[in-house]
């Protein structure tokens, strides 16, 4: 893709050695060269804010100094490179301060010096919007609604936690069952937080031997053990002024836990082979698919430790607890492998529905992408059906019986009282997951089309 011309104004009296600057640097085809003998005539085309300004700082109708201070109220995004036939250290840093990019001193090789000035600014500006945009896309990736797909009642109070989380500068820990986007929680909280700008780091604790966590999380010095040929910053300093996402929390033995929860008191660490202490400011998002407390109680994780990352507790809850979800997640995973393969849109047909609502998703979300994205290229034709979605045995009790045989109104019945067996015949949560009014289940109850127990009908009243 062809560069931006980059425009470039020239400030300098002298008309022949003026020219001379013009003619090097129009030399190349992306730079836009203007010429201008006097302060006056520049500042009626300062409206059009140049890229660069080249400025003599002896102006017959104006000081450097004084245009300088003009150059940034009127035109701030304009990069400003003093050339003088004085070598003054004190005017250049007086320059400098007032806002000038770079100072050259005229002699034979100013114009090359001038085009390696420009040249290197305009490739730091090019890192700098580069750098912006990606940090645009990412955040706009991480917003709570893209990030995270549902509308179930669940879902909402995840959103909800979600938002305070990213307001305050709290611990956040995460739980739920493996695959149900715990990862996805903690990058929306980061991107949408005030250390957006800093790095994220995660770090999968179950993932890394026991021996080498240490020096995955602190660092360690050049030497300090066998195959240590050089200093290595830890995933802690690497996140310095961001997040750090330890995933898998639980799999962390003792010893290391009493290792991190020192440097999460102290905010404060030392490299594996030093003595140095080195001053840290991380958010700290952990993740878990065990109960925790349950694991403080049989002696496997630290209570002090527990209490001091529990912070702001967000619960995801499992996909099959998650009613019209499932086909919603469904939909975003077809549309995207559909579009990123150059497959031409599919669609899943009513009996692919019904036998994805009936399912348990033991894998949860990444089990559902995997399930469409094999039936997107099993189905040759726009429609996925049923004999398209290969699942793995896990279905609810109630699939047994044939549900291909059964009419719309037979399968909703069975599909409600599935989720009324399954939730403790709680009415209100049911009516909730499936997004189903709660006076039409109580009129299916009425009618003896659902089934409740004494308790439950005591405690739905």
């Amino acid at each position: 893709m062809k560069p931006e011309p980059v425009s470039i104004f020239i400030i300098e009296d002298d008309a022949v050695y003026c020219s001379v600057l013009a003619h090097f640097l129009s030399l190349n085809p992306d730079f836009k060269v203007r010429k201008f003998l006097s302060a006056k005539d520049f500042l009626k085309s300062i409206y059009e804010k140049p890229d660069f300004i080249t400025l003599d700082y002896s102006l017959p109708d104006a000081t450097g100094d004084r245009l300088l201070t003009q150059i940034r109220e009127m035109s701030p995004e304009s990069e400003v490179i003093i050339i003088s036939g004085q070598e003054d250290i004190k005017i250049a840093v007086d320059l400098f301060k007032k806002g000038a990019h770079d100072y050259i001193v005229k002699d034979h090789d100013t114009h090359e010096r001038l085009w390696m000035a420009i040249s290197n600014i305009r490739e730091n500006i090019g890192l700098k919007k580069e750098l912006a945009v990606l940090q645009q896309e990412v955040q706009k990736k991480y917003t709570f609604h893209k990030a995270i797909i549902g509308t179930s009642e669940p879902m909402k109070q995840v959103f909800k936690l979600t938002e305070k989380a990213a307001r305050a500068n709290i611990t956040v820990s995460i739980s739920g069952e493996t695959g149900t986007g715990k990862d996805l929680v903690a990058k929306a909280i980061h991107f949408n937080s005030d250390r957006k700008k800093f790095p994220f780091v995660a770090v999968n604790v179950a993932a890394i031997p026991k021996d080498l966590l240490e020096s995955e999380l602190f660092g360690h010095e050049k030497g300090s053990f066998t195959g240590a040929i050089a200093r290595r910053i830890g995933k802690f300093e690497e996140a310095n002024k961001g997040t750090l996402f330890l995933d898998e929390i639980s799999e962390m033995d003792l010893n290391m836990q009493a290792k991190v929860l020192r440097v999460l008191q102290e905010q404060e660490l030392t490299r594996v082979g030093s003595n140095e202490l080195i001053k840290i400011n991380v958010r700290i998002i952990v993740a878990t698919n065990r109960n925790l407390l349950e694991q403080v109680k049989k002696g496997k994780f630290r209570e002090d430790l527990y209490y001091r990352l529990l912070g702001l507790p967000i619960h995801m809850p499992p996909l099959r607890e998650r009613g019209n979800d499932i086909i919603l997640i469904a939909k975003h995973f077809i549309d995207l492998f559909c579009s990123e393969n150059n497959l031409s849109k599919k669609y899943l047909n009513v009996d692919a529905k019904k036998k994805l609502m009936l399912y348990a998703f033991p894998g949860n979300v990444r089990e559902l992408k995997s399930i469409v994205e094999l039936a997107c290229v099993m189905s040759d034709e726009e429609e996925i059906k049923e004999e398209h979605l290969q699942l793995n045995g896990h279905t609810n009790k109630f699939t047994q019986a044939n549900t291909n045989a059964l009419t719309l109104k037979q399968f909703t019945t069975q599909l409600i009282q599935h989720y009324l067996d399954t939730n403790n015949y709680d009415v209100l949560k049911v009516a909730a997951q499936l997004k189903v009014g709660k006076s039409k289940l109580y009129r299916m109850i009425s009618n003896k089309e659902l089934k409740l127990n004494r308790n439950a009908d005591a405690h739905n009243e």
